[in-house]
């Protein structure tokens, strides 16, 4: 099982979220997101300049900046 960080998928890959290195307000929102673990999340797209990212979780589309995407830890499906 390849670990890596969610900033790191390729678009149009899946993965699994293992854990949130996330602390306080931004951990929240990560939750409140959807972002648990076990919680399966798709690259939708890349902005032109990389940041934001796309993703859908659980039937939602989510954009991120790369920074807080990396705080995410995920297994590649």
């Amino acid at each position: 099982m390849e670990k890596l960080d969610l900033s790191q998928l390729p678009v149009g890959r899946r993965g699994k979220v293992i854990s949130l290195q996330a602390e306080g307000l931004i951990r929240s929102r990560l939750l409140d997101l959807g972002l648990i673990p076990e919680t399966v999340v798709e690259v939708i797209r890349r902005s032109p300049a990389g940041d934001p990212i796309a993703y859908g979780i659980r039937g939602a589309i989510i954009a991120l900046r790369s920074e807080v995407s990396r705080l995410v830890t995920v297994s590649l499906l």
